[in-house]
């Protein structure tokens, strides 16, 4: 473990739930204003896939960089990356200036992700990295939702776009003037020295299992509302509030799970919150009524919620000295997931097979907690 007299464990900590929560705002940017952006510009409905691809190459940069360089200068270019994507989207003037924004904010934000978890997750023991990891996470949900919030009482996006930009601008400004962990002593990385992480089957297992688990949460963003409302169960504006009620249940399970897990192993506590989004599945596919869906979108958000803190908890514990990198691979592979998932269920959507989105739901949970007990096994069986 790096020495913490170089720098305040405190201050580096809120740091990171500030360069997470902006990861929420990037996560959730275009969905309250791709209306009116594709009202104003045509061909707006493509920018959702250039943010994909900002932060898939986000993801795949920030893990050697803050191994071999540290994490200080990296962190103020995501979020200099995400500030400049937001500026772009209130003041853009053609098509290609919004995906040149989209894409720097899709970098900034996949920067932000990985390197605010491995920030975390090595600062902290194995005593306390869990519970600060869900704390963590939770900021994620706090960004969504402030993002989503000011743009539903202020109609005019280029407000919220410009408020959010100058909070950021001013945690850059702190950014700068904090001291972080130093860079590890190691050699020059490589493409081979990156992909020979992979021979570990601890990365491997638990990289497959956020591949599943952000397939879900993929499918569950994209599809929810588009399901609700052709299965006749609620109108468009009732089920988006769905949405709502998945990102509230996911901030209570991830403020909640720090407690959780000092009562219970980390494998224990998956498991429970995993069996608590079953449940919530279950609920969703039988549901009629606005208050079932509702509860149950909660029930689901809250039970998925955890599976990120605890895999990056037992990967930051495992590969202490390359945690940026195993975090980078692990994230890029769960990007994959949700890429993956999101295409299959599209296809479904389009013959108007919808049954096979709470099938693709029920059985991502329940392969995870197949997964599970594997992986944790080869987590204890590999000494780092």
């Amino acid at each position: 473990m790096i020495e913490t007299a170089k720098y305040n464990k405190t201050l580096v900590f809120w740091a990171a739930c500030a360069g997470l929560a902006f990861f929420g705002v990037a996560m959730l940017s275009l969905g309250p204003i791709l209306g009116p952006l594709n009202a104003n510009v045509e061909g707006a409905t493509a920018l959702p896939s250039t943010l994909s691809i900002g932060i898939i190459i986000g993801t795949l940069v920030f893990g050697p960089v803050v191994d071999r360089f540290g994490y200080k200068w990296l962190l103020v270019l995501g979020a200099l990356c995400t500030l400049a994507g937001l500026q772009g989207l209130s003041n853009f003037s053609t098509l290609g200036v919004l995906h040149i924004s989209m894409l720097s904010l899709g970098i900034g934000g996949g920067i932000l992700n990985g390197e605010t978890n491995a920030l975390v997750a090595e600062i902290y023991d194995d005593e306390h990295r869990g519970m600060r990891l869900s704390v963590l996470g939770a900021f994620y949900c706090v960004g969504a939702l402030g993002w989503t919030l000011m743009n539903h009482f202020i109609p005019e996006y280029k407000i919220p776009l410009d408020t959010m930009s100058v909070v950021m601008a001013g945690f850059i400004v702190y950014f700068c003037f904090i001291k972080f962990p130093a860079a590890k002593p190691q050699g020059a990385s490589s493409l081979g020295k990156t992909l020979s992480l992979l021979k570990y089957p601890v990365l491997v297992l638990f990289a497959v299992i956020l591949f599943f688990q952000s397939g879900f949460e993929g499918i569950s963003g994209s599809f929810t509302v588009k399901y609700l409302e052709d299965t006749g169960v609620m109108d468009v504006g009732a089920a988006t509030l769905s949405l709502t009620a998945f990102t509230v249940g996911m901030l209570i399970g991830r403020l909640l799970l720090g407690y959780v897990m000092k009562a219970l192993s980390n494998m224990a506590t998956l498991y429970v919150y995993l069996f608590v989004a079953l449940v919530g599945v279950g609920m969703f596919y039988y549901g009629s009524e606005a208050t079932m869906i509702y509860t149950a979108m909660a029930l689901i958000g809250f039970g998925v919620g955890a599976t990120y803190p605890v895999a990056f908890n037992y990967l930051g514990g495992v590969f202490r000295d390359m945690s940026g990198t195993a975090f980078s691979i692990s994230i890029f592979i769960a990007l994959c997931g949700q890429f993956a998932f999101n295409k299959v269920i599209g296809i479904f959507f389009e013959k108007g097979d919808y049954i096979y989105f709470p099938v693709a739901l029920c059985g991502a949970i329940i392969i995870m907690m197949i997964l599970l007990p594997v992986a944790v096994g080869s987590a204890k069986n590999k000494d780092k």
